[in-house]
């Protein structure tokens, strides 16, 4: 029973690994087309039909989605606090953050990415913009859920910074693509914003996937591998 309980966790931490590999990935892949664009665009806007980096953006956010699920897999034992955040886990949040990512990924905007109202009415738009929104909430849900969370002290203040940051800073995007005012700005805005959303998915996989190999990889006379980290590191000194 221990020795399969360690290949559970061997194997999830693999995955959690793997999944922060797959989000690095995506990174690098929006980060390289929004540099191969010459103006400033919003970031749903470079999936837009027509536009040159469009293939680039979907793989990116496919990537997304299945390093999402990875790693959502990896810390299926993450808990938080109070009875709010407890309603579901950070996974769970993960999970649904990557779904609608993934709904996102296959209905994009139109060219231009217009705000979805009056005459620039669009149901593909309407329902691009709506996944979007409620994957990254989903996204700052968890964020929210990994600062309270149980042992999770080296992720707590990261995920806390993180999920305030990417909230205000994108709802300070938002707000001035809806008003049509310094929208060049506000793409800057979206794009630092989605940065740290995806950076923070990748940092939380790695601890995952550090503390998941540490836990399986331990001596037979009970001496912590050196992957143990943190929380558990402690525990395991104690």
């Amino acid at each position: 029973m221990k020795r399969e309980l360690m290949s559970v966790r061997s194997f999830e931490g693999w995955a959690a690994a793997l999944g922060s590999v797959l989000v690095l990935g995506s990174l690098v892949l929006i980060w390289m087309a929004r540099l191969s664009l010459t103006r400033d665009v919003y970031v749903s806007e470079m999936g837009a039909p027509g536009e040159p980096t469009a293939e680039m953006f979907e793989i990116a956010l496919l990537l997304v989605v299945v390093g999402g699920t990875l790693i959502a897999y990896g810390s299926r034992d993450i808990r938080s606090r109070g009875k709010i955040l407890l309603a579901i886990t950070p996974a769970v949040s993960l999970w649904i953050a990557s779904g609608f990512f993934l709904v996102a990924s296959q209905i994009t905007c139109t060219p231009g990415c217009p705000v979805p109202y009056g005459d620039q009415f669009t149901w593909q738009d309407l329902t691009h913009i709506v996944c979007a929104v409620l994957a990254f909430a989903a996204a700052c849900w968890a964020m929210l859920q990994v600062s309270f969370a149980h042992n999770q002290r080296r992720m707590a203040l990261i995920s806390r910074v993180a999920g305030i940051a990417v909230a205000l800073i994108a709802s300070a995007g938002g707000i001035l693509s809806l008003i049509g005012v310094a929208t060049n700005f506000g793409s800057r805005l979206e794009f630092v914003a989605t940065t740290v959303a995806i950076a923070w998915v990748a940092v939380y996989g790695l601890v995952n996937a550090n503390r998941k190999l540490g836990q399986a990889d331990v001596s037979p006379r009970g001496t912590p591998s050196p992957l143990l980290a943190g929380d558990d590191l402690e525990k395991a000194i104690r």
